[in-house]
């Protein structure tokens, strides 16, 4: 199928398809967040080691960047959605059924490892789309992605108050054999362009890592800031309750002040078509920095911390999407491989957030999550002022 023919097919109905299903499939890998106090009840374990749970499905999905995705150069897509679904749906089951941490550790992995199917859309979305509207296709898509990690926190912390945490991952079994259907029937069918083997194809992530470094700057800008938010979900639980006694209800409740942030994903894609995209990244780092600012002083505040979510959540999400912007723009023959290279970097920095973050809440409480997010975003500020000329 010719480029022409494919983008003839990103109208409105198939574009917000890949939104809600990225939004759909990507808040797999969030439910447990709000959940992790009623596992470690179950189990009977210390926060620091059901923390684990989370550390798991960010490592898997990881993993699932780089073994699953770069197959979106080689091989139609309705061909990988159907055997991931299928991983996808046992390794849900297997987490609800889990009877120890351990199986429950295990299964979180491969959730993960089949959850980084969203990040074909994002890919898909910039290749149907003509040069004008990326910025746009790629911000719709994203907005239904980052909608889906912040309700999930939502809708997995009301399951869990009402119905316990297990409920939530067969909920969410069903809900992906629903989803799978739906794209067989409508998601367009991409046929690849690249002919050489699985191992070759793995081998070039190599090759454009080396090449490319808006790549690896993207990469790094973009994990450093995911490791922030990631420290900042897994002990906000912990905060909540001790120091407002709440549960995971209103610990995932907060979900909804991220989700306003979210919906502005469309209108900062259409900033990058428009506006300088390296002084949205350095908006997006100083944005960062005030948000954590925030959250330092907001240890028994509810309104702080609802307006840090709301910024922090605001902040990465205009430096996500023009990350992707660029690393799509600049290589257009190895859109889902040079997003792997991205999202890998992305997911361990999150994978590194989640360790360090409940390390600091155990040493150190909410002030040293705190200190470790605004060291993150100076971070992603003074990279990118060093290396400024090299991002586009």
């Amino acid at each position: 199928m010719s480029d022409n023919s494919l983008k003839q097919q990103l109208s409105n109905q198939v574009l917000y398809l890949m939104s809600i299903s990225a939004g759909l499939v990507v808040a797999n890998l969030y439910y447990n967040q709000p959940l992790l106090h009623q596992m470690a009840v179950t189990f009977n374990v210390s926060e620091s080691a059901v923390s684990n749970v989370a550390l798991s499905t960010q490592l898997g999905y990881a993993f699932g960047l780089l073994f699953i995705i770069p197959l979106g150069d080689k091989i139609s897509n309705k061909k990988i959605l159907k055997y991931d679904f299928v991983l996808m749906i046992l390794s849900l089951l297997a987490a609800a059924a889990s009877s120890s941490l351990v199986l429950l550790i295990v299964s979180s992995f491969f959730i993960g490892f089949a959850s980084a199917i969203p990040q074909l859309f994002v890919p898909m979305a910039a290749q149907l789309a003509d040069d004008k509207g990326r910025g746009r296709a790629i911000g719709i898509v994203m907005s239904g992605l980052l909608i889906g990690i912040l309700g999930s926190r939502v809708i997995s912390g009301l399951v869990g108050e009402q119905f316990g945490w297990r409920v939530m991952y067969y909920a969410a079994s069903v809900i992906m054999l629903l989803l799978f259907f739906v794209l067989q029937y409508k998601l367009p069918q991409l046929s690849p362009k690249y002919r050489g083997s699985y191992g070759s194809l793995l081998k070039s992530i190599g090759f454009y890592f080396r090449t490319e470094p808006s790549v690896r700057l993207a990469a790094l800008r973009g994990g450093l800031a995911f490791a922030g938010l990631s420290a900042f979900w897994t002990t906000l639980v912990f905060l909540m309750e001790d120091s407002f006694g709440y549960g995971s209800a209103v610990t995932g409740a907060f979900g909804l002040f991220g989700i306003a942030g979210a919906l502005a994903a469309a209108y900062v894609g259409k900033m990058n078509d428009r506006m300088s995209k390296n002084k949205i990244i350095l908006y997006a780092a100083i944005v960062l920095i005030g948000s954590w600012v925030i959250f330092l002083f907001s240890a028994n505040s509810l309104i702080g911390l609802i307006i840090g979510v709301i910024t922090v959540d605001l902040g990465l999400q205009a430096l996500h999407i023009t990350n992707q912007n660029i690393i799509f723009s600049k290589n257009p023959e190895a859109r889902n491989r040079v997003n792997t290279i991205y999202m890998v970097g992305f997911f361990i920095g999150g994978a590194l957030g989640t360790t360090l973050g409940a390390l600091a809440w155990e040493n150190y409480g909410w002030s040293g999550v705190s200190i470790l997010g605004i060291s993150f975003s100076l971070i992603i500020a003074i990279v990118h002022l060093i290396f400024r000329n090299k991002t586009v």
